[in-house]
């Protein structure tokens, strides 16, 4: 596993848990989030997001933080440069197939999908701060 921290790559993938710690000042990650984020703007980054991804974060901030702040960071992405990709059944399809290929990781249907994201448009970096990523061979920008 090797984290990217030098230079930022031009496309990078965003996670669940970077979006969470973007929004949530109290998260352990926030300070590092935040300043990997202006990083990545500063140096002409463009970020990626899945559909899933989203509605995993939303209900993420929901359970946790309220509807507020649920609702506030959903309109803060969508008023972002961050391109939103939509799940498509090849996707979907793919994924199964890289959860069932590997049966000795802990990969979610989300992880799943952002990996078969990341494969179809050759996003080679992930901002986030969990290691499934890493696991599956991707480049970590927030660890």
């Amino acid at each position: 596993m090797r984290a990217v921290l030098a230079t930022a790559p031009l496309r990078v993938f965003v996670d669940t848990g970077s979006y969470f710690a973007l929004a949530v000042r109290e998260d352990t990650h926030h300070h590092r989030a935040r300043d990997l984020l202006r990083s990545l703007e500063q140096r002409g980054g463009r970020l990626f997001t899945s559909n899933f991804i989203l509605t995993e974060m939303h209900a993420l901030l929901l359970s946790r933080r309220g509807r507020d702040l649920a609702a506030r960071t959903l309109e803060r992405i969508d008023r972002s440069s961050a391109l939103i990709v939509r799940i498509g059944p090849d996707d979907e399809q793919r994924a199964r197939a890289i959860i069932y290929e590997y049966d000795d990781k802990n990969f979610s249907l989300t992880d799943a999908t952002s990996f078969a994201v990341m494969e179809r448009l050759r996003i080679s970096t992930a901002f986030t701060f969990g290691r499934n990523f890493a696991q599956y061979g991707f480049q970590l920008l927030g660890v």
